[in-house]
């Protein structure tokens, strides 16, 4: 029985530079990377070296934490070179790729006649299962946990991210597959959310529940509609999965490949000519932009949508779970007297000199300029304004800040990532860098608490 959500509360935040809905493949990039640091409280311990052949879905690191955990290399060709930081600390690996891939070859498996511990053993062995994060303290799914509902959404509401509508089209056999496994995972039920009014393929899954969503930003954060239909409380765990990390999973069940390949929406304003790209995990985002057509060279690129994602720079690599890469004008000019005059060219909850309330469609061209300087919280009300989930943003952020972890405790810290914060940290005239203080707040329980 499907349940509808709707979020009143939250911020659209509308940006030139939308993908058009046009499917290419890119341009098979030289070198990908895999970057631990996505992998987060992970310890990458290597089972390769430098210079070895690998195959695609061959194991290159496992969790030192977790060792069943192993991440695999998403395409075939030579680990060039496995660079490190501070203490030795594995920080990139880098592989020249072949101009075709070769795979590893699992065997196809049979998911109706499997039980729970074999599709897990099958996931883990395959590479799947870092697909799998688990709510509380947004990490990979620990493998000794059994979650009481998994969720997945397949509505996109962030500025400039994949439509998820679009990019599962003529994917749904492989999406059937993974839900139907990871509906034998859980003690409860796999949730998909969809748009209140898509023809996402997702809306036609079998062995979960559906729900019609609708509202502003956040209502697609897959954290805001855990919210709604089953919040985590102490002693539970969640587990979510990403649509298109769906079907990665989808096509190893059937095929026994580990296919990387993912549509990639590559938008933002300093684009000629934003669209989707179909690219492996990892890729270069070079050759991507470069079919983009660059328009403004004093951009910044951004691996994932411009809320939650990380600066990559030209000659970087794609996130291991992204799906989207924005360029946006660099944002280090400033001006004189900005602060004290009409503002019509940028959005604002406010209606202090600024105008974006009375043009709610319009598209702004933003820049990655802040428009202030770091200073101490001012309790304004905003974020509560564009926050839909039923705890208290401020007073969370104090109690991280501060390490009072029976105060994070009893404000609801166990539902929350730090992408749930991204939008008040978008409206903050304070400038805090929240999905920061919540990430930090998350790892001190997790140490702590465990």
């Amino acid at each position: 029985m499907s349940r509808d959500i709707k979020i009143k509360k939250g911020l659209n935040i509308n940006l030139k530079g939308e993908a058009e809905k046009t499917l290419s493949k890119a341009p098979r990039a030289k070198v990908f990377a895999l970057r631990p640091e996505n992998f987060h409280l992970v310890t990458p311990k290597l089972t390769v070296k430098e210079g070895a052949k690998i195959k695609a879905g061959e194991v290159l690191f496992y969790d030192k934490n977790q060792e069943s955990v192993t991440f695999v290399s998403p395409v075939s060709g030579t680990l060039k070179s496995v660079e490190r930081g501070p203490k030795r600390v594995i920080t990139q690996l880098t592989i020249e790729a072949d101009v075709k891939d070769e795979f590893l070859a699992h065997q196809p498996f049979d998911v109706e006649k499997a039980d729970a511990e074999a599709i897990k053993a099958h996931l883990l062995a395959s590479g799947c299962w870092p697909f799998i994060m688990q709510r509380p303290y947004h990490i990979i799914a620990r493998t000794n946990k059994t979650p009481k509902a998994i969720f997945i959404s397949g509505y996109t509401t962030a500025p400039l991210a994949a439509d998820l509508d679009f990019a599962l089209i003529g994917k749904e056999d492989d999406l059937q597959l993974a839900i139907t496994a990871l509906s034998k995972l859980t003690t409860g039920s796999v949730h998909v959310g969809v748009g209140q009014d898509s023809n996402s393929p997702l809306r036609f899954m079998k062995d979960c529940i559906v729900h019609n969503v609708s509202g502003p930003h956040p209502a697609g954060n897959v954290g805001v509609q855990i919210a709604q239909i089953n919040p985590v409380n102490k002693g539970e765990v969640v587990w979510t999965v990403s649509a298109q990390d769906l079907v990665v999973m989808g096509e190893l069940l059937r095929t026994g490949k580990f296919n990387a390949e993912r549509v990639v929406a590559l938008a933002g304003s300093s684009l000629g000519a934003p669209q989707y790209y179909t690219a492996k995990i990892g890729s270069a985002v070079a050759p991507l932009i470069q079919e983009a057509q660059l328009a403004e060279a004093h951009s910044r690129v951004i691996s994932g949508d411009v809320l939650t994602g990380g600066t990559i720079g030209h000659d970087g690599y794609m996130g291991y779970y992204d799906n989207t890469i924005c360029v946006i004008p660099e944002g280090d000019d400033y001006e004189f007297f900005g602060w004290n005059k009409p503002v019509f060219d940028k959005v604002s909850t406010t209606r202090a000199l600024t105008f974006s309330w009375l043009q709610p469609k319009k598209k702004y061209a933003l820049t990655t300029n802040t428009n202030g300087e770091h200073r101490a919280f001012v309790v304004t009300g905003n974020y509560e304004e564009v926050f839909p989930m039923d705890i208290y943003p401020l007073q969370t952020l104090k109690a991280c800040m501060v390490k009072d972890l029976d105060q994070m405790e009893a404000l609801g810290m166990y539902e929350l990532a730090p992408e749930d914060f991204a939008l008040t940290e978008f409206v903050c005239v304070s400038k805090q860098p929240h999905q920061r203080i919540i990430r930090e707040g998350l790892d001190l329980m997790y140490n702590e608490i465990g």
